[in-house]
């Protein structure tokens, strides 16, 4: 006896038709600076780190967008600059044949998370080269920071329309 699966018409059409690739990653924009060397190697104080994230897509033509994960980190003491390091990793990403709604989440979350340790690991050799301790950059939950971004946009357009509404009574 052999074990035979039979395609389901329809589900296997759609599972065909939806396709994603990655076509080409690479560093778009990098930038490290640290103002206030050498002196500041010997600061006494904490060291205080704020993080920037940001996320960029464009759209190249049907299948194809271009998605930018930015990293901004900025490290001070005693309100000097100790260092400055920004990335912008990007990548090609082929999507064909899903639906909007799935399109935005690839786009929101899939894309990033693709980018993230290309991200991480320049900041990381940045600093370590500019001659401080290295930073890692901690995992980041995009599909969580996706959602947010969803509800977001949904209030907004909620908004939009009350505002609309009262707009008019």
């Amino acid at each position: 006896m052999t074990d035979q699966t039979t395609p389901v018409a329809g589900a296997d059409d759609a599972a065909q038709a939806a396709q994603f690739t990655i076509e080409k990653l690479y560093l778009k924009d990098v930038s490290f600076e640290a103002p206030n060397a050498p002196q500041v190697f010997n600061e006494p104080g904490q060291p205080q780190l704020s993080m920037n994230l940001n996320q960029k897509v464009g759209r190249l033509n049907d299948g194809a967008f271009e998605v930018v994960l930015g990293v901004t980190l900025t490290c001070t003491i005693n309100d000097k600059t100790v260092y400055l390091a920004e990335v912008a990793q990007a990548g090609i990403f082929g999507l064909a044949g899903f639906d909007d709604r799935t399109l935005d989440m690839m786009l929101g979350t899939y894309c990033p998370n693709v980018l993230f340790p290309y991200v991480r690991e320049a900041v990381s050799d940045l600093i370590n080269k500019g001659g401080f301790p290295p930073f890692y950059l901690q995992p980041i939950n995009f599909e969580a920071l996706y959602a947010e971004g969803l509800r977001r946009r949904v209030e907004g357009a909620q908004g939009s329309i009350e505002v609309a509404e009262g707009g008019n009574a």
